[in-house]
């Protein structure tokens, strides 16, 4: 009884957690615009053509992104191809760098100076539509191929060897198997990929021109002209596609098949299919490596194109402009936005998992809220109501908002592992005198070491990169590395920006490296 009361009570205080730190400044950026004409704001012209931009490209680049991304899920988890592993891990580098480097990339490649452009003698713009679609898809079709991989990983191969005997076409295979098997979770990916570039700024913010979007706009709106009231009011609208897709998500969940492997697809020799997956394997590694290597060439050029010879100058610029201290802010936002969210995410879970009641489907629905709030949204609504209290302008700040900006993924990671963890534990403990505690670290942590390291380097991933949520938040003394690369792209060194794109890069590929070998370090200890 004394047990139960006490995870009620860490219940009550979960909740007064996310009441604190989601809820009120939500509550407090839409009072905010209490002293402004809405009706006004969303009949005008500049709001009316920025929403049907961001409507038009989110919508191209969802639809091309999720295509590429399923084409390439089916090639490499049906094909037979090798270096699976190799091709997985590049097709998802852009996962690791902000979503402005892309459409820096793509400047430096395609500018009216590019490298390509220069090379190739192309003509034409890459600023506007074409370019924030092609930055956009670059950037999150990384996510919707691990999604969709994923799904199709863990598909059971029995339905088609029982139409393979009944002599059933490949088309009708697909249309009466596969296609129901994907349609919940391919609904899932569409609406998350839309819901990711629609929020996104980064991306236009460097490569639309004229082409303004919407989170360009509040951005604009905020930062330059300090208009908090028209801000919110944008971050209203932008709360609504993702409001929608976290409903739908939901849904899809709750009612999603469940799928038990019974039987693992056996890969048959085909050139045809093995050579096509090779091909465009090839090709898309060539369109993410372009851009990373063009970062290289930038660093380690004196000024392109003026001078090409090669100079650590770029370099030295950098950290003689506070890049070492910066980059010391990134690393601490980081480790301990980890350290925090892993021990929050794991009780939130362990609560909702372990445990049934009304008050942990409440404790479960708010750990999920944050999956419907974008980051530039959460930003400003905590300028507005953490404004002249002692957290604001230090890094606890910026620690508190990515903590709940990506406070969902590790939670759901470490809800679905532990409720397929036996049920009985506790009880068969309590049986045997054994405490819920100790149960808790030599049983449960235990098995749940590999979700736990995926949650630490997702936490820290995404700090290291993420621009949106601390844009508003941040002070000289506090910045993050990411926000230097939009300081250096408004003053056009471009140079530097590429410099702190490759860092940020590198700390994530180390933390992943890691990861995976402890990863394989405890394999090989269990086995």
């Amino acid at each position: 009884m004394k047990g139960s009361k006490g995870l009620t009570g860490v219940k009550y205080l979960l909740l007064a957690f996310f009441a604190f730190s989601v809820f009120l400044p939500l509550i407090r950026m839409l009072a905010h615009m209490a002293g402004i004409d809405i009706r006004a704001l969303l009949a005008s012209g500049q709001f009316l053509n920025a929403l049907k931009n961001s409507l038009v490209v989110t919508t191209v680049s969802t639809l091309i992104s999720v295509a590429l991304a399923a084409a390439l899920a089916w090639l490499v988890e049906r094909s037979g191809i090798r270096f699976k592993g190799f091709f997985t891990l590049l097709f998802t580098l852009p996962m690791l760098i902000p979503s402005i480097s892309h459409g820096m990339g793509l400047v430096v490649l395609f500018g009216a100076n590019g490298i390509l452009t220069n090379w190739l003698g192309l003509k034409g713009s890459v600023y506007g539509f074409w370019g924030i679609v092609t930055g956009s898809v670059i950037y999150s079709f990384p996510v919707a191929f691990l999604m969709l991989s994923d799904i199709l990983r863990y598909e059971d191969s029995t339905p088609y060897e029982a139409a393979e005997v009944l002599g059933i076409p490949r088309g009708w295979q697909f249309t009466s198997i596969t296609v129901p098997y994907l349609r919940r979770p391919l609904t899932s990916t569409v609406f998350a990929i839309f819901t990711l570039i629609i929020i996104d700024y980064g991306v236009p913010l460097m490569i639309g021109g004229q082409y303004r979007t919407l989170p360009v706009m509040m951005y604009q709106d905020v930062i330059g002209l300090l208009d908090f009231g028209k801000g919110s009011a944008i971050g209203l609208v932008l709360l609504t596609p993702a409001v929608i897709a976290f409903l739908l998500d939901v849904l899809n969940r709750d009612r999603g098949i469940q799928s038990f492997v019974s039987k693992p697809f056996r890969i048959t020799r085909n050139r045809v299919r093995d050579g096509l997956a090779y091909l465009l394997s090839a090709l898309v590694s060539l369109g993410v490596a372009l851009p990373i290597g063009a970062f290289l060439l930038l660093t380690l050029v004196r000024k392109y194109p003026a001078d090409m010879r090669l100079s650590l100058d770029n370099v030295r610029r950098t950290f003689q402009m506070s890049a070492g201290a910066n980059l010391g802010h990134s690393l601490l936002i980081a480790l301990f936005t980890s350290l925090t969210g892993l021990v929050l995410t794991f009780a939130a879970a362990y609560l909702t998992a372990r445990s049934r009641g009304r008050l942990s489907k409440l404790l479960h629905l708010a750990s999920l809220t944050s999956l419907a709030i974008p980051g530039i949204v959460l930003g400003l609504s905590y300028v507005l109501f953490f404004k002249g209290s002692l957290i604001y302008g230090t890094l606890a700040i910026l620690i508190l908002v990515n903590l709940v900006h990506f406070f969902a993924s590790p939670y759901l990671m470490i809800y679905n592992t532990l409720s397929k963890i036996n049920q009985h534990l506790e009880a068969a403990g309590q049986t045997l005198g054994v405490s819920r505690f100790s149960v808790i670290r030599d049983v449960i942590i235990p098995q749940t070491a590999g979700t736990l390291g995926e949650m630490f380097t997702y936490f820290f991933v995404n700090s290291m990169m993420t621009i949106s949520a601390v844009a508003f938040l941040a002070t000289a003394g506090t910045r993050p590395l990411s926000l230097m690369i939009t300081s250096f792209e408004a003053q056009m060194m471009l140079e530097c920006a590429a410099f702190i794109a490759l860092l940020i890069l590198t700390v994530n590929l180390v933390v992943r490296g890691l990861f995976a070998w402890n990863k394989k370090r405890i394999g090989r200890g269990m086995a």
